[in-house]
């Protein structure tokens, strides 16, 4: 088949790969210069240095068995580009937990029952809950949020692992999360394979992590990419070669009037934004229309990531925790010297963002001062994402991975057991891959 494929970011790159594995003719169209998506390098320029940042920082952990296995299949070395740890919930204080290298589910009870900072009662708590999940599948009501799902763990287990650890994987603060989708996360993570709960911090930008390798890929085995190509409508074909039902217009050269025809394609995978896939099909028929509309009603989740130097600064950790609080809005450190970059520069990470990138960066350096020491911070750059994840809330309708007859979508949003993560992107960049055609 002929397959288009709208976007770049980690669930289209995952998607034309997987679809020209299975021998279809690939055209991967992209509106920015640079693949990634939501998850891409930055270049910067501080004090007349050039810096290599990420638009965010993002982690992976052991359980995201898809997205690593496509990244060492597209020869991306993992053992080079992330730093494997234990899963870590430590504070600047050297409070809270740390898993030992034992088989699941015994690391996370050794984990738990070694908890600085925790009381007898704070970590039987937990257990007790983590018991209560197992035996119900970790599965629960679905108009559960995880401060309901949790209610009976110790405030300090909810402060300082279940807190950091919804926002971290669902980016929704737990009054408002989905306890099902935590659950899965928590199964998947700590509960069911040996290593699923590591941290794998990147060592390289995130550009490089897949979407690179994904493009570099594609140029060896008959894919076409065209970057800096705006797809600006999807259409049922009127005419072209038989069999070929959508039309996609676009402008190659930004700023161009729309007028250019980029082809018919038997098929269309839409890898963007969900509300630019509503915007681009708004003349497919009424068949789409559900979706359309399921799409438009999700809500968005702020993260900003604050970068800052503070030289000759090394942290005990190449992650830490933080206690984050109205003015003290961070809710993890990221030592980037540590992880392959400059010495000294520090990604502070405000998930459920709320304030402008000003106001944040002031908040930031006030936290630095208090909770680490750091009285020195030099601000390099705050990135905001306004809608860098959907709000994952109890009972929500994701849309499908298909709108109509050869159009599907794909991206971290729609339909499946994960949040808004990197795993959930690749996963559903290859189902929708493997649905063309069906």
């Amino acid at each position: 088949m002929k397959v288009a494929i709208v976007g770049a970011g980690w669930a289209g790159c995952t998607a034309a790969v997987e679809a020209c594995r299975l021998g279809h003719q690939v055209t991967l169209f992209e509106a920015a210069r640079l693949p990634g998506g939501r998850a891409r390098r930055v270049e910067v320029t501080h004090d007349g240095r050039k810096l290599t940042l990420d638009n965010g920082q993002h982690i992976l952990i052991g359980a995201y068995s898809e997205c690593l296995q496509l990244m060492a299949e597209l020869g991306v070395d993992l053992d080079a580009d992330l730093l494997r740890l234990p899963l870590t919930m430590r504070f600047p204080d050297r409070s809270g937990l740390q898993f030992p290298k034992l088989p699941a589910p015994l690391d996370a009870l050794a984990g738990i029952l070694g908890a600085r900072g925790w009381s007898w009662r704070d970590k039987a708590s937990l257990l007790r809950a983590s018991l209560v999940w197992k035996k119900n599948g970790f599965k629960c009501a679905p108009q559960l949020s995880v401060t309901e799902l949790c209610n009976s763990v110790s405030a300090t287990v909810m402060a300082t692992l279940i807190e950091p650890l919804c926002v971290s994987a669902l980016n929704t603060p737990p009054e408002r999360a989905s306890g099902a989708v935590f659950l899965r996360v928590l199964r998947d993570a700590l509960f069911s394979v040996t290593a699923g709960s590591n941290l794998l911090l990147p060592r390289a930008d995130l550009s490089a992590l897949l979407p690179d390798a994904a493009l570099a890929w594609l140029a060896l085995h008959g894919g076409q990419v065209r970057l800096g190509t705006r797809v600006q409508s999807v259409r049922p074909a009127q005419s072209g070669r038989q069999g070929a039902g959508w039309s996609l217009s676009g402008d190659p050269f930004s700023g161009l009037p729309v007028t250019d025809t980029l082809g018919n394609f038997d098929a269309v995978v839409l890898a963007c934004q969900p509300t630019e896939a509503a915007r681009l099909t708004a003349g497919c028929g009424t068949a789409c229309e559900p979706w359309r509309g399921q799409a438009r009603a999700l809500k968005y989740e702020a993260i900003a990531t604050v970068y800052a130097f503070s030289p000759a600064t090394k942290l005990a950790e190449p992650m830490l925790a933080l206690r984050s609080s109205r003015g003290m809005p961070a809710q993890f450190v990221f030592d980037r010297g540590q992880l392959g970059g400059e010495e000294g520069l520090l990604a502070f990470v405000v998930s459920t963002s709320q304030a402008d990138a000003a106001t944040l960066a002031a908040q930031v350096q006030a936290q630095a001062q208090a909770q680490l020491g750091l009285s020195q911070l030099q601000l390099v750059q705050t990135i905001v994402e306004k809608r860098a994840t959907f709000a994952s809330t109890p009972g929500l309708q994701r849309p499908a991975v298909e709108l109509a007859t050869g159009l599907l979508a794909c991206g971290d949003y729609v339909d499946g057991p994960y949040p808004a993560t990197l795993e959930g992107a690749v996963r559903s960049g290859l189902q929708a891959a493997r649905r063309l055609g069906a």
